[in-house]
């Protein structure tokens, strides 16, 4: 028999911000919408919560509303950003050539510094 309930918390309930997101969409009034491999979480956060995730890095503004893991993303291509694969559908995102440019020179300024 297959087992379906996962032990302790759920992904919905309990979810790393850093570690689990590809990126997320701030709404209005404080709704967020987290979007991860295979899933969308909505939350409502406090300003403070949001400044909080912007502060370490790995979040950068990429439109008005939008906000990428610089450790999540994949590769650059033709106006299209593709965060890391698990074996599922591919997630991406539609981004100017300007921002293209901009978290390129972001991702290598990371590599370098790992190096």
């Amino acid at each position: 028999m297959m087992k379906v309930g996962m032990e302790g918390k759920s992904l919905y309930e309990s979810f790393e911000v850093q570690k689990d997101i590809y990126y997320f969409k701030v709404g209005r009034l404080g709704t967020v919408s987290f979007h991860g491999r295979n899933y969308n979480i909505r939350r409502n956060i406090s300003a403070d919560q949001l400044k909080s995730y912007l502060a370490d890095g790995h979040f950068v503004k990429i439109s008005s509303r939008c906000y990428i893991n610089l450790n999540k993303v994949l590769s650059l291509t033709d106006g299209m950003l593709h965060f890391a694969q698990d074996g599922t559908y591919p997630k991406q995102l539609p981004i100017s050539k300007w921002k293209q440019q901009h978290i390129r020179n972001l991702l290598s300024a990371r590599k370098s510094i790992a190096m």
